[in-house]
């Protein structure tokens, strides 16, 4: 161990940022993010666009059915169980991942899940000539589950694959490529690419694209080499996938830390969720990872981008410049992942969590009195369009991607997978609750419907403060510790 610091503290700073990352690690990191995040992101912000098309479909189809016209209210009905089931089909999938990530191992799962965007595809785009908006339905369900195990394998296996010291700068991945597919999925559905009557249904089939893209690159990727040497106990696989991933043969002092920690691991028995909550040691980290993924999904972010275009018309903006600018707030989600990608690992989780949420919180409030005042005030109108694109920044910096890892980083081998699965589908269950409660909420007390989000986002601002641990360039062994030490007292 003394040897690595010494050889630590003898390179210099760049050397020490860029050390480990080369073309194998980048190309597995790729293969991993891009096929997985991609339907995460895609199928979240895929419907937007064609909205108001899919539901003029589902209309006549049920008015060819019945003979009867079909009420607005039957039409928003069935679209809401089509858009929200997705979530339902998350929270599914979030909690398989801990059987499904010891089963099948994180690179076997990831591969075994596109199975789920077939499915879908099949579903999805044979809809319309069926003349069925039910396989639309069970096509969403699919896919929820696909993005649900994605959501705690893909983090998980880039944790895993990563050095200590680019592991939060990987995580990050994950968030940049979903905000990427939200934005893809905006461009495509526009009205002069596919977003027209004909083509709505071939802008819900593209999400084959990146399971394609990672049935041909990800097999030419290694299994995690904490996976199979921690829960597989293949010592041999294990460094052979090491050296790969690290492009050299001399991974002697990482072999030796995930071996302290295979040793300490064997000595506890197999992790199970009843354990999680009744061990102390690991009670506390799971608190941590539930609150940490409430606060991410009741932030109120997707409650603004969904009102976004609203705000935009609002603002004096006709309906193509509302569009534009809804992309231009996308656009500049994915700008800020990428920027904290690089701060993740300079400042630390806690602070860029700090920052996000107690400067969401004062942006909140502002947004909400200025909405509160633009239909009168051209001036609040316009302010109330800095605020969104703040709103987003703030969003980008720390809260949107650092969760996604942060519950990879706080467990050791043994408890991850379920811990994992708890945190991914609680955040599903809060994404859902945020889908279904934001418009009849924003009926009821208009613009104000924010000071909700504003006070929940106090609240995290200073759980975060007390509860959240700061676990940049931290060993597993350093962070298990820090918690029994917690616990103890």
């Amino acid at each position: 161990m003394e040897r690595v610091t010494l050889r630590r503290k003898r390179a210099g700073p760049f050397e020490n940022r860029l050390r480990g990352l080369n073309g194998r690690l980048a190309f597995a990191i790729a293969a991993a993010a891009l096929g997985s995040s991609f339907q995460h992101g895609y199928n979240t912000g895929v419907v937007n666009a064609p909205q108001q098309l899919i539901e003029n479909w589902i209309s006549e189809l049920k008015m060819n059915r019945t003979g009867e016209p079909t009420s607005q209210t039957e039409v928003t009905m069935i679209w809401s169980v089509a858009v929200s089931i997705f979530c339902v089909g998350g929270m599914i999938g979030g909690s398989l991942v801990g059987w499904v990530a010891d089963r099948f191992g994180r690179k076997g799962g990831l591969l075994l899940n596109n199975i789920l965007v077939v499915l879908t595809v099949i579903f999805e785009g044979s809809a319309k000539a069926a003349k069925s908006y039910e396989m639309i339905i069970v096509g969403r369900f699919l896919i929820g589950i696909n993005a649900g195990l994605n959501a705690g394998l893909a983090p998980m296996y880039l944790a895993e694959i990563s050095p200590v010291h680019l592991r939060g700068a990987v995580g990050t991945v994950y968030q940049l490529v979903i905000t990427i597919s939200i934005l893809v999925s905006q461009i495509l559905g526009l009205e002069q690419i596919l977003g027209t009557a004909e083509q709505w249904p071939l802008l819900l089939c593209l999400t084959i694209v990146p399971a394609i893209f990672q049935i041909c690159t990800l097999p030419l990727c290694p299994e995690s080499p904490k996976y199979l040497l921690l829960s597989r106990g293949k010592d041999m696989d294990a460094q052979r996938a090491l050296s790969w991933l690290r492009g050299t043969i001399e991974v002697h002092d990482e072999m030796e830390e995930m071996r302290a920690e295979y040793e300490s691991v064997k000595l506890i028995p197999k992790v199970t969720v009843r354990e999680l909550f009744v061990n102390p040691a690991l009670r506390i980290p799971l608190f941590i990872s539930i609150m940490v993924m409430f606060a991410q999904q009741l932030s109120g972010i997707n409650a603004v981008m969904f009102f976004s275009t609203k705000i935009f018309t609002m603002a004096q903006l006709d309906k193509t410049a509302a569009q534009n600018a809804t992309m231009g707030v996308g656009a500049m989600n994915v700008f800020m992942t990428i920027v904290s990608l690089i701060l993740v690992e300079k400042a630390g989780r806690k602070t860029l969590l700090l920052i996000g949420f107690a400067g969401m919180f004062v942006d909140t409030v502002l947004l909400a009195i200025c909405l509160a005042f633009a239909g009168t005030s051209p001036v609040a109108a316009y302010f109330s369009i800095v605020f969104v694109i703040m709103f987003v920044v703030l969003f980008a910096t720390g809260p949107g991607s650092i969760p996604w890892f942060l519950v990879s980083e706080l467990f050791n081998q043994a408890a991850r997978p379920s811990a994992t699965s708890i945190a991914i589908a609680v955040n599903w269950t809060a994404n859902f609750i945020v889908s279904i409660g934001f418009l009849p909420l924003q009926e009821a007390v208009g613009a104000y419907v924010f000071i909700i989000f504003a006070a929940l986002q106090l609240f995290f601002t200073l759980f975060i403060y007390k509860k959240v641990p700061e676990t940049k360039n931290k060993t597993m062994e350093e962070i298990s510790s820090m918690f029994r030490q917690i616990s103890y007292q």
